[in-house]
């Protein structure tokens, strides 16, 4: 019987969770995963990745049937914190700034998170657009960017299908919209400043499911 179950993908390296949390790890959950994992007789279930386009997503009634089960149930991230800003008031614990930011209406779609990755490894072949969303407004809050070229840029980033998403397709197609200068000045931040968002609050997670299994032992 797992004590802690992990549904992890592109999110964050395995190495880097294994250094966090002892876990079962499996991969991006899809539909009746999460239903699984409760009837398997976990504790905690951390739901991190999903899949979106490519096969069934996660459903609601399970997580609320995981709940019902006795596990407790955190979201971040990616597909998690999606659900968590969904199913919160059931029970299920949102983690991270994507989680709040979908919470409080700031994101709304489920294409802030999508991207590509490779099957066997989960690296990632796209960015998200979360992550490029987050970067330009710390580079503006930096003054790297001004507002009009933090607009222009995030709405290139959003016309572009998530499997094509990435920062310098971005920056590629604004050329006509942005100034090459402030264009120079947000590569010259991402050199230096830039942030995986995903990531940073997968390790939230991965470490609030640490607290709750030292808390419940």
């Amino acid at each position: 019987m797992p004590e802690v179950v992990v549904f992890l993908g592109p999110s964050l390296s395995r190495a880097r969770a294994e250094e966090i949390l002892q876990a079962e790890w499996r991969p991006p959950a899809r539909r009746g995963d999460v239903y699984r994992a409760a009837q398997d007789g976990a504790r905690i279930i951390v739901l991190i990745d999903g899949v979106f386009f490519q096969d069934s997503s996660v459903a609601h009634k399970e997580v609320i049937y995981a709940l019902d089960a006795g596990a407790r149930v955190l979201g971040a991230s990616s597909m998690g914190a999606l659900r968590a800003s969904e199913l919160d008031v059931y029970g299920m614990e949102g983690v991270g700034l994507i989680y709040q930011a979908y919470k409080k209406g700031m994101l709304v779609s489920d294409d802030e998170v999508a991207l590509t990755f490779d099957p066997f490894t989960f690296e990632p072949h796209s960015e998200p657009l979360v992550n490029i969303r987050f970067n330009l407004e710390q580079a503006w809050q930096k003054g790297a960017i001004g507002t009009v070229g933090k607009d222009r840029l995030l709405r290139c980033a959003q016309a572009l299908y998530f499997p094509e998403r990435s920062y310098e397709m971005m920056m590629e197609r604004a050329r006509d919209f942005v100034a090459e200068e402030e264009i120079e000045r947000f590569r010259a931040f991402l050199a230096s400043n830039r942030r995986d968002f995903k990531m940073e609050d997968a390790i939230r997670a991965l470490e609030r499911a640490k607290e709750i299994a030292i808390d419940e032992d």
